[in-house]
């Protein structure tokens, strides 16, 4: 028989709230959703090679199925899953016990639109678009029991045992009637495309048409062998961008299909990258690309997109990166960039004013060391480098001096 209970929530019926706040970007609950399905997944890869736990498959996946006719979406994950008890602490307390301090920061319209990604809304984030959600969870733990915990966004939920055979999570969400976007599958790989492409664990979503050579060997009239349509699963991102593997193992060509693979439309190669790589004082990796500027009539800015630990938050960084480099394209990657404060609280932030200065710094030590040592290229680059150097030595008094 399923067990009852409350939420530990001081804001009764909070979801509407949720939904009243954050309407206009609603498709964010699936960028939170899949996030914690791939945080699980690592994490009990990072276990089974440590001992703790059993074998993982080779290459455990997050997968994402629409069931039009159901009305539901599930998130599957092979990761560590969770006990009744787990559950309790995890979803019933910790989870919900952020939600005033959440209101409190959306309070007003001009605060929800500073705030950065709306990144760590979490689980919770799913009554967005959901008018009941389900877990379904089997813990790695040896001897835990599957256990089924529903909530319809009330205060109110239930938690019974099921039968589950295989260690890992299902998240499962009846999409509410104003919603159902979410059930086009055109409309979920749009959004996977946005904010999971370059997550770390691979995420299937469906199937996609593939040919390759007939099985059985048969021929056409010329004797090649026949190409016949299969059906393969459908990965929607990279495991491994090119910023986070080490400068030695990229060729230059490498960088350049990463820059198209970002900008599809942009038809020209950029004019030299710079690749970050730092782990000390702050977190930082990336590339940023140097585009080519001079037959463009309008600059365009927020080109350069923000990650953290691959997930994609905004491409709007300013008060991040300094004024004059939003023109420059590419990826920043950093953990130590506070996500879910207003941007007015970055011009104060200790890290994220190291960061800007190691950026700057970066592409002046770039730009004098092509002065000096490949002064032709320079040169020959000079009128889309002027509009960088320029602007930077007009807006940023450090840059300048160097």
């Amino acid at each position: 028989m399923a067990q009852q209970g409350t939420i530990n929530v001081t804001t009764d019926n909070i979801f509407p709230i949720i939904k009243q706040f954050l309407y206009s970007d609603q498709e964010i609950f699936l960028r939170e959703l899949v996030s914690n399905a791939v945080d699980a997944t690592q994490k009990r890869k990072t276990l089974a090679q440590l001992g703790e736990v059993g074998e993982i498959s080779e290459n455990p996946q997050v997968d994402i199925f629409l069931d039009e006719s159901a009305g539901t979406m599930t998130i599957r994950d092979a990761g560590i899953g969770m006990t009744a008890e787990e559950i309790d602490k995890y979803i019933n307390q910790i989870a919900f016990s952020g939600a005033t301090d959440f209101l409190e920061k959306y309070k007003d319209a001009e605060a929800k639109q500073a705030i950065i990604g709306h990144f760590g809304l979490g689980f919770y984030s799913a009554f967005m678009v959901a008018d009941r959600v389900d877990i379904e969870t089997l813990s790695q733990r040896e001897g835990a029991k599957a256990v089924k915990w529903s909530c319809d966004g009330s205060p109110n939920f239930t938690i019974e045992d099921i039968e589950k055979d295989k260690a890992g999570t299902d998240i499962v969400l009846h999409i509410s009637d104003d919603a159902k976007e979410y059930l086009a599958q055109e409309r979920v790989r749009e959004i996977l495309n946005t904010y999971c492409k370059f997550m770390p664990v691979e995420i299937v979503q469906g199937t996609k048409s593939e040919y390759v050579d007939d099985p059985e060997g048969a021929t056409d009239e010329d004797g090649k062998v026949k190409k016949v349509s299969v059906e393969v699963p459908f990965v929607v991102n990279n495991t491994e961008p090119a910023w986070t593997k080490k400068p030695a193992k990229l060729k230059d060509e490498d960088y350049k299909d990463f820059y198209r693979d970002l900008y599809p439309m942009n038809f020209e190669d950029p004019l030299f990258h710079i690749h970050l790589n730092v782990d000390f004082p702050f977190n930082l990796t990336g590339i940023l690309y140097f585009p080519k500027l001079k037959k463009q009539i309008d600059l365009q800015k927020n080109r350069i997109h923000l990650y953290s630990n691959q997930v994609f938050i905004t491409d709007n960084v300013e008060n991040i990166v300094p004024d004059f480099l939003t023109l420059l394209h590419g990826v920043i990657d950093s953990p130590d960039i506070p996500l879910n404060v207003s941007r007015s609280y970055l011009q104060e932030d200790a890290n994220v004013k190291k960061i800007s200065g190691h950026i700057s710094k970066k592409v002046s030590d770039k730009l004098a060391k092509m002065f000096k040592k490949d002064r032709e290229s320079f040169e020959a680059q000079w009128d889309d480098l002027r509009v960088f150097v320029e602007y930077g030595m007009l807006t940023d008094e450090k840059f300048a001096e160097r």
